[in-house]
């Protein structure tokens, strides 16, 4: 019974099918493919209809997205153009592998860029326009292991001298080196953007892009048709924040967004996808979420055999084989190739029977193909509506041959020996003799070279060099004292918040003349937990396409305002994405030649717990911004528990060199740090960050005490002395934050129950106050010879007498970095261990840095330095109610 059905089947498809398909192209022939696949799509919506179950798939066919008599004409030299690229494969590898002989291990990638040489050089020479007076120019986030093809280009453009590709990887030599990757901190007039097979550069290039128009919809910036690309391999697609945001891209129509992944099939250890196939993954996942794919998979080579291909039998066999079979292909003969790739089906043997096992042994992938990836980028670029991915499939370790070539040790490759430097010296056609070839000297052709006259006109052509950086905004011009007067002077009873004070800060800076059209607030779904709902209708939340429907609170004041003008970025649960917009509006200065002030507010402890790369990353990119911890602090945040309290923030932001943190208490600190920010980055152009620290607890603010800004801004002031001068026992308390009101009131407790006069001072920031201890040794260490110079916490406790104690709602080696440039030791209290879901009274006596608790520290000390008997702790404790068997909450 079987073999009776299955036989009609085989008729339909040889007869019926093959009548469908010459009436499709009859339709493409005299209507063309629009028409065409109009029809196609009102087949499928008839057959669902109908009750067929079709499959679902968001592949094409395994092969070129464009077909040959759709791509454009070639307008370069290819010869020239070869030549050129081969020059800068030699300078790439030379410079890796004589780096690799002066220092053993120094590292460096040869590969990376051995895939990709063409995928540049048609950018180089046809696409990536540079930044002039007059345009913005393209924005190129370049992969990181691909860096010593961009240091060889620029050796050969003149801009990189052969003492510096000599020193690759060796930047503290005489003459300057070169970084390993690309880092704006390093290279500040060569680099834009850190990247390197994190995900991180793919989802900075989305929000890039958005920022873009962000800028033009407001009016910051003309519009422009400048392109963002972002060139990523296939095995940094594993990492989710590669693909976490594509869908972003197509919901905002970023046609100004290109991808361009380097399909070579290889990670580090091993094939992306031995069993499966990554382009085909990467389509499915592209498509999927709305994006134009267009996939460069096979050379020029390939078209006659896939116009003789009328049955779709190779198309199916490219399908079929898995990428760790096309691998193993890659590396062997043209035999077997013939017998193992052509060699399952005899008329795929017949196909070929003209081709030598040599020609089949050469025929190349599209990545590898001027004229392919020409065709790509062209349609790309001219493409609208969506954001484009090229999916481009090429061989890692192209041209190194039996040193590395599509094998899986190739990643690591960093050494060729004389004879595979001489055989890659002949296959790329460098002019060098042997002895020069196996001392891999560095070649550069005459300035009046064929070649060096075509790479300049190109890039002429296209406004100049790439990768280049420059801060072009211009600097702000007033100090705002008026803006921030307000906030100095308390809040006259009534008790808010430091997040409330922020968030009016932030209100009267939207409105400041100077920099209220500059502000940009960045807020991940978070806006009305920190109060700033009241900015929806003054400010507007940005959304591109204006706001289409009629908000359920349209009847409310403070309804949800979507606007295309808007101001807000309300990013949604993505601290990653926020913090990649801070990074392009904080970048924007140099990116675009526009300041803007990002101002991103998060839950603090998804802060740098969670996306401390991107916090690096801005770092290393001289982003400027505040980001503003919100509901900080262990113990300031009731009832959110484990995941939530932070104590970790401060201590991990010590990591960020060129990152200022504080912790401040009052309104008046905020303002103060806030304006002395605004100043040093957008009117003096330091490339610093902030990180400022702000609770939800509610208390009253007093005005900011006379001649203490210096303080604050340096890390910490006496804000309240005692007033018991007579008393012998004494004692110096440090808080900051949500804890400086225990603080205070643990002064008020001592002085009046135990004779214990006490000064009160609020740390604004551990980090400074280190940074400064630190410098300050390392100064008076090098001037031996010198009047040794003191730490400012040193200055600050001169004459200050009696036991210290500090307590913080951070970890307590917080406050004990700080503790060898006391004059006695420091007594620390901190919130070491995981939170509970508690209220702040519970959750200050767990963490015992209450009050009582700093009492109690103060008591002891003064015990441990023989001035009160024990007697007065033991009672003290009684008083106090603590219970002294309780857990221990570090291990709790």
């Amino acid at each position: 019974m079987e073999n009776e059905t299955s036989a009609p089947l085989q008729s339909l498809e040889d007869l019926e099918i093959q009548e469908w398909l010459e009436s499709l192209d009859s339709v493409l022939q005299s209507s063309g493919p629009e028409v065409a696949m109009e029809i196609l799509e009102r087949l499928r919506t008839h057959a669902t209809v109908a009750g067929v179950n079709l499959p679902f798939s968001a592949n094409t066919p395994y092969t070129n997205t464009i077909p040959v008599h759709l791509q454009p004409r070639f307008p370069g030299d290819q010869e020239v153009e070869r030549r050129i690229k081969s020059l800068i494969r030699w300078n790439a590898l030379a410079m890796v592998v004589r780096a690799n002989k002066l220092e053993h291990g120094i590292g460096g990638h040869i590969s990376t860029y051995a895939s990709a040489a063409t995928l540049y050089e048609i950018g180089f020479n046809h696409f990536f326009r540079a930044r002039t007076e007059n345009f913005e120019g393209d924005t190129i986030y370049f992969q990181g292991h691909a860096a010593p093809g961009m240091y060889a280009r620029a050796f050969l453009e003149g801009r990189l001298s052969p003492q510096q590709l000599e020193n690759f990887r060796r930047e503290l030599k005489p003459g300057g080196g070169l970084s390993s990757y690309p880092h704006p901190w390093l290279m500040p007039d060569f680099w834009e953007f850190p990247t390197v097979s994190m995900g991180l550069g793919p989802l900075m290039s989305i929000y890039q892009a958005r920022f873009s128009r962000y800028l033009e919809n407001r009016g910051l910036k003309p519009v422009s048709d400048a392109k963002v690309w972002a060139f990523l391999g296939d095995g940094e697609t594993d990492e989710p924040e590669s693909l976490g945001a594509i869908t972003l891209a197509s919901r905002e129509k970023l046609d100004n967004l290109i991808f361009v992944v380097n399909c070579n099939l290889q990670r580090l250890d091993g094939p992306v996808r031995g069993n499966g196939q990554i382009i085909q993954e990467l389509e499915s996942a592209f498509r999927g979420a709305g994006w134009n794919v267009i996939k460069v998979m096979w050379g020029s080579e390939w078209d006659p055999l896939l116009a003789r291909d009328t049955e779709g039998l190779l198309v199916r066999r490219m399908g079929e084989t898995v990428d760790g079979e096309y691998q193993k292909l890659t590396v062997s003969s043209g035999a077997y190739v013939r017998e193992h790739f052509f060699g399952s089906d005899p008329r795929l043997l017949q196909m070929v029977e003209s081709l030598s096992d040599e020609q089949l042994r050469r025929l190349r992938l599209g990545g590898h193909d001027p004229l392919k990836v020409y065709a790509a980028y062209k349609s790309a670029v001219d493409h609208r509506g969506s954001p484009t991915v090229i999916l481009a499939r090429t061989i890692k370790g192209y041209g190194l041959g039996e040193a590395g070539e599509g094998k899986n040790v190739t990643h690591q490759q960093k050494k060729l020996n004389e004879e595979e430097l001489l055989i890659f010296r002949s296959r790329f056609g460098i002019p060098l003799n042997d002895d020069e070839c196996i001392h891999t000297a560095f070649y550069r052709p005459s300035e009046d070279s064929q070649e060096m006259r075509y790479l300049r006109a190109r890039r002429e052509a296209l406004g100049g060099y790439v990768p280049k950086r420059s801060a072009r905004s211009k600097p702000l011009a007033v100090d705002h004292d008026e803006l921030f007067h307000e906030f100095l002077q308390g809040s006259a009873g009534r008790e808010v918040s430091t997040t409330m004070a922020f968030v009016g800060m932030l209100r009267k800076m939207l409105k400041d003349p100077e920099i209220g059209q500059i502000i940009v607030p960045i807020v991940p779904d978070e806006a009305r937990t920190f109060g700033m709902e009241s900015l929806f209708r003054t400010a507007g939340i940005y959304s591109s396409v204006g706001q289409k429907y009629s908000p359920v609170d349209s009847d409310m004041l403070l309804y949800y305002n979507e606007a295309k003008s808007g101001q807000i970025l309300e990013e949604g649960i993505t601290e990653a994405g926020s913090m990649a917009s801070f990074i392009a509006a904080g970048t924007a200065y140099a990116t675009y030649g526009v300041n803007t002030i990002p101002f991103f507010i998060y839950y603090s402890m998804f802060g740098f717990q969670r996306v401390a790369d991107f916090i690096w990353a801005a770092a290393d990119m001289r982003t400027r911004g505040f980001l503003f911890g919100g509901t900080a602090g262990r113990t300031t945040l009731a009832g959110e528990g484990l995941q939530h309290q932070d104590g970790n923030s401060h201590v991990l932001a010590l990591s960020v060199p060129n990152l200022r943190a504080y912790d401040p208490a009052f309104a008046y600190e905020i303002a103060v740090i806030i304006q002395d920010g605004i100043r040093r980055m957008y009117r003096d152009g330091e490339n610093i960050f902030y990180y400022v620290t702000v609770m939800n607890e509610n208390y009253a603010h007093p005005p900011m005490p006379e001649g203490v800004k210096d303080g604050i801004l340096k890390g910490m002031y006496r804000f309240r002395a005692s007033t018991d001068a007579k008393s012998k026992l004494r004692a110096q308390l440090f808080g900051s934050g949500a804890i400086l009101n225990e603080v205070l009131r643990a002064q008020e407790i001592l002085e009046q129950k135990y004779g214990v006069a006490a000064d009160v001072w609020s740390v604004t920031s551990y980090k400074a106050l280190y940074m400064d201890g630190i410098e300050t040794e390392r100064w008076n260490r090098l001037n031996p010879g010198e009047k040794p110079r003191l730490p400012y916490v040193t200055e600050c406790l001169a004459g200050a007498p009696g036991v210290l104690i500090a307590a913080s709602d951070y970890l307590k080696t917080l406050p004990n970095m700080i503790g060898k440039w006391m004059p006695r030791p420091l007594a620390a209290l901190g919130t070491d261990g995981f939170g509970r879901s508690e209220g702040r009274t519970s959750l200050r006596d767990f963490f015992e840095v209450d009050s009582r608790f700093v009492v109690l520290a103060t008591l002891y000390e003064l015990f441990h330095e023989g001035q009160i008997e024990r007697a007065v702790i033991d009672s003290a404790i009684a008083d106090m109610g603590i219970n002294t068997a309780k857990p221990n909450p570090v291990t709790s």
